[in-house]
């Protein structure tokens, strides 16, 4: 096993509420689910427990990864006296029935607070530090799942309240409910969607960043070669932007990427994941991997220091018109579907 990098990882305030974390978190996804078969348990709990000692505290997991499956290895990693050292995020919302994924999102009351207890009992924790709802349910109107969430940060079943792929309407209607801590999106260099509309709404309103796939889906790690390395299995084999004719073109942002990181001494994943973190001190990057030596590289990040101008010249590499595919296969995932009833239309079962 490689040595634990020495823990220089700085800590940031997540949101208004009081929730403080490490500047970098640590996406466990791609351990047991979607990216692959799962992976060798004893290394991946070798890897949580690495990056704990590394200063990288924030885990981010979530009920459907698995589905179960990635709460359970957390649950394990975290004993030992490891829970009190980590800010822990899950989420629910993305239900299954039978091992398959039901194709609503779940956010009413029963369902919250079952979600909630099934993760406290997976986990192996009494409260969890961040609790997001991962995707929208378009039935219900998002004050009732809010208000849901608030009676379980008033059990003490949670601490903190989230969002994950939401507008900024529905996070503006979240947070009058109760304050939202964090909402998480995707962002990263040729995912930018969310910079319009919702990162000035979580500006304004104190709520912090938590970006997902800050990597690009692992794309800024090794470009057009990452395919040749994917196992069937693997969900980006049928992404938009991972397909032969769209590949073809964007593997030559990578390669503008890396001809930067020559220059400035670093890998293109640093690199890229650098440009994420110079987006202000109230976003977190949340990059996965499955190996300590990946994670190392990722931390070495947060030595990468870019001017206005580079950060520029990064940019127009991986603009809008450069990117070619869409984020996600599927519209309904993203916060371009998250819009919900008005309160005033729901009537309680």
């Amino acid at each position: 096993m490689a040595a634990a990098p020495v823990a220089t990882v700085p800590r940031m305030k997540l949101g208004s509420q009081g929730l403080e974390v490490s500047a970098q978190g640590l996406g466990c996804m791609g351990m047991t689910a979607y990216y692959g078969p799962p992976k060798p348990e004893t290394d991946m709990i070798a890897l949580i427990r690495h990056a704990v000692a590394a200063g990288v505290t924030l885990l981010d997991t979530a009920d459907s990864y698995g589905p179960h499956s990635n709460e359970i290895l957390l649950g394990k990693a975290l004993q030992g006296g490891l829970r009190e050292k980590v800010d822990l995020a899950t989420k629910f919302g993305v239900s299954f029935a039978d091992g398959d994924r039901e194709p609503d999102f779940r956010g009413d009351p029963a369902y919250v607070r079952a979600a909630c207890e099934g993760s406290l009992r997976r986990l192996g924790v009494g409260c969890i530090d961040l609790y997001y709802q991962h995707r929208i349910d378009t039935r219900v109107p998002i004050e009732v799942t809010i208000g849901e969430m608030r009676k379980l940060v008033e059990e003490g079943k949670i601490k903190y309240i989230g969002l994950s792929e939401a507008s900024a309407s529905t996070i503006r209607r979240a947070h009058a409910v109760h304050p939202i801590t964090a909402v998480e999106l995707e962002w990263s260099l040729w995912t930018r969607d969310v910079e319009e509309d919702i990162i000035p709404t979580c500006r304004e309103l104190g709520i912090g960043i938590v970006a997902y796939s800050p990597l690009g889906r692992g794309f800024f790690s090794s470009g057009a070669k990452l395919m040749d390395s994917l196992s069937e299995q693997d969900i980006r084999k049928n992404w938009p932007r991972f397909q032969p004719d769209n590949l073809d073109k964007n593997k030559q942002i990578f390669e503008r990427v890396s001809e930067m990181a020559k220059r400035k001494g670093c890998t293109p994943s640093q690199l890229a994941l650098a440009w994420v973190h110079h987006q202000g001190s109230d976003v977190c990057p949340i990059p996965g991997t499955t190996k300590i030596e990946n994670f190392n590289q990722n931390v070495g990040a947060l030595s990468v220091k870019l001017t206005p101008e580079e950060m520029s010249e990064l940019e127009s590499y991986a603009s809008a018109d450069n990117v070619q595919g869409d984020r996600d296969p599927q519209a309904a995932y993203t916060w371009k579907n998250s819009e919900t009833p008005p309160l005033s239309s729901w009537k309680a079962e």
